[in-house]
């Protein structure tokens, strides 16, 4: 059995209808109407023991409903959820000493005290052993680079420190599972260099199980092999990241410095255009190695400078929510 198994889990929600006008505003307190919302639509998805799984989609797709349910926080209407043979909101109490949670936009950090003091009331909430609560604390505060900040007021940090310091308190307790909604959003890349180099440091060390939801795809790239994509409440890609790499970014632009002009046919040529100074060729790397192709320009034209362009995340990802519709 896997260590994380969802099956067939649906949530609607039941929200006031706005009204417009005053008149209508007035009515709508004696005889308010809704609308049902579909925010997730029998997903399903198993991961093992130890993945990092980018969990990706636009705002509206769900992705926050499913970590909420997953944390235990909200009840699927149907549907069931079964982490390291826990159901998250029926076993709560147990369930919640074994993961830990960072939402970007939410601290869990008391706003007018040092993070240390924080740390400190967290160890009674959980009741870690003095023991284990200095080493890990030890361990975050050398790993996230700490040591200058915990005993700064958590209102006077940057960002990127309370970030750190965020992460650090979710991890005290060493949990099993580490829920991650946004975790680098608004860091400089020092900050998000740190923080991703953690994860991977926690990760192979200590086999945390990493379910990751951003809308930065250098996090995806920088620590996750597999990615769920999910749009309009629906799972719509489950796989690892180099497949959906092989089957949807396939183009690759390759700008030509160059005194000559040329046409070239070929199959694998999607498009081909005149530049100021050259030529701007994209071709499907699916039907030919980008190699072979400059060795087939070099034997036509004189070349005196070369783009490739390498591909990029966002713009996959993008096409992906254009195929969906999404």
């Amino acid at each position: 059995m896997s260590f994380i198994e969802v099956k067939n889990i649906n949530k609607t929600f039941k929200v006031p209808e706005k009204e417009k006008g005053k008149l209508s505003v007035l009515k709508s307190f004696f005889n308010r109407k809704y609308k049902y919302i579909k925010a997730i639509n029998n997903i399903s998805f198993s991961i093992k023991k130890g993945e990092i799984v980018g969990y990706i989609g636009p705002n509206g797709a769900g992705k926050s409903t499913t970590i909420k349910i997953l944390s235990g926080i909200l009840v699927p209407d149907s549907g069931n959820v079964v982490i390291d043979k826990l159901v998250p909101y029926k076993n709560r109490r147990e369930y919640v000493s074994n993961i830990g949670v960072v939402f970007g936009q939410r601290s869990q950090l008391w706003w007018d005290i040092p993070a240390i003091d924080s740390f400190n009331l967290l160890k009674d909430i959980y009741k870690i052993p003095d023991d284990k609560y200095n080493k890990n604390l030890n361990e975050l505060i050398e790993l996230l680079n700490l040591k200058d900040i915990i005993n700064i007021p958590v209102r006077q940090l940057s960002l990127g420190s309370r970030m750190r310091c965020e992460i650090a308190a979710s991890l005290l307790h060493s949990p099993k599972i580490l829920f991650l909604d946004e975790p680098t959003i608004g860091l400089d890349a020092i900050s998000k260099k740190i923080v991703r180099d953690f994860i991977k440091k926690l990760n192979k060390k200590n086999k945390v199980t990493v379910i990751l939801t951003t809308h930065d795809m250098a996090d995806i790239e920088a620590l996750a092999k597999r990615i769920i994509l999910i749009g309009k409440g629906e799972v719509l890609y489950d796989g690892t990241l180099s497949n959906l790499q092989k089957n949807y970014d396939y183009l690759r632009k390759i700008k030509v410095k160059t005194k000559d002009k040329i046409k070239i046919k070929r199959n694998y040529i999607v498009d081909e255009k005149n530049t100021k100074d050259g030529i701007e060729f994209t071709i499907d790397i699916r039907k030919v190695e980008i190699s072979d192709f400059i060795k087939l320009l070099s034997s036509k034209i004189s070349i005196i400078d070369i783009d490739i362009d390498s591909g990029n995340i966002d713009d996959l990802i993008v096409r992906l929510y254009e195929e969906y519709k999404i």
